[in-house]
């Protein structure tokens, strides 16, 4: 039975266009559950603080869970270690040459000095780029409402957004040039001092706070994009290391998701109880919702903007 002229139509786009409308349809509908998951949930149906939590906690299971589940599943067939060559160092915790165990597996990351600075690294700014992308839409509704229009809010809205995967096209070239380690390195120093200048300039300056709060979010979100290629590294390194017959990529990138995927939900979490914290004085915040709390103070609000998005 011969194809129709739809599917014979999508079987002839080559693998690019089609690898590529699917990362974007993907990456669509998780930026916009995202961006309004936290307000939608509080401020619309006024969910309670404990609901809210066990929700968030389930999430924050399964989200660092299923990334080392099936990375385990996926290359345990192959996860072995090479025949030790004559002089060579014993294997990390000195197991024998053959198929190793997961216990073993996670005492050779143990000794992977790289990988341990790196998850930690990375675990902040997985933190960071969700507290903005959850906040973002009340930073600019309580911070600058007063300065912008909602047409030029919605802009701001979306180019954070849209300008981290323009600012790749650029990165990609300067990392070739410069390695990805500069590269990561300046954009830090240029948060930094952005964030510097911004706490030296006050509240008062809208023009700034503008934009500070948009390039903050392009660059952190700018950021988490190019530490996937420090974690190809990450997976060379542990070929040699630990004298792989093939390279774990997989379970490595499950493993990194796995220290660094919490940060997904201590955003939301640590965001909701600052804004009460410095907003409202009672600890009812979540019933009542957001919105009414946030409303109270925007003051509270620019103290918890300065504080949280200033890297350390």
């Amino acid at each position: 039975m011969g194809l129709g002229r739809p599917q014979a139509w999508l079987l002839g786009l080559p693998t690019a266009v089609v690898y590529g409308s699917l990362a974007l349809f993907i990456s669509v509908l998780h930026n916009v559950f995202l961006l309004y998951y936290v307000d939608t949930f509080v401020s619309v149906y006024k969910i309670n603080k404990a609901a809210f939590w066990v929700g968030e906690t389930v999430f924050l299971l399964w989200n660092s869970l299923n990334d080392p589940l099936f990375g385990w599943l996926s290359d345990r067939q192959f996860l072995s270690s090479q025949p030790r060559l004559c002089g060579e160092e014993p294997l990390a915790g000195g197991e024998e040459a053959g198929s190793i165990t997961l216990g073993q597996y996670l005492r050779q990351l143990a000794h992977h000095r790289n990988f341990l600075w790196f998850v930690g690294m990375d675990l902040v700014q997985v933190f960071h780029c969700h507290f903005n992308s959850n906040f973002f839409p009340l930073f600019l509704e309580h911070l600058l409402s007063d300065h912008i229009s909602l047409s030029m809010g919605s802009f701001l809205l979306g180019i954070s957004y849209v300008a981290p995967h323009l600012n790749n096209l650029y990165f990609l070239p300067l990392c070739r040039r410069w390695g990805v380690y500069t590269v990561v390195r300046g954009l830090f120093l240029l948060k930094l001092g952005l964030s510097l200048l911004m706490l030296l300039a006050g509240p008062d300056r809208p023009g700034l706070l503008c934009l500070f709060i948009a390039s903050n979010r392009v660059f952190t979100e700018g950021t988490c994009k190019l530490l996937t290629l420090v974690v190809t590294d990450l997976v060379d390194e542990d070929l040699v290391l630990n004298h792989r017959k093939q390279a774990a990529s997989a379970l490595l990138f499950g493993m990194v998701a796995l220290v660094t995927k919490p940060g997904q939900t201590f955003a939301p979490l640590l965001g909701t109880w600052l804004l009460c914290f410095y907003t409202v004085p009672s600890d009812c915040c979540m019933e009542n919702g957001l919105q009414e709390g946030c409303s109270r103070g925007s003051g509270g609000l620019e103290q918890v903007m300065i504080s949280s998005t200033s890297p350390h």
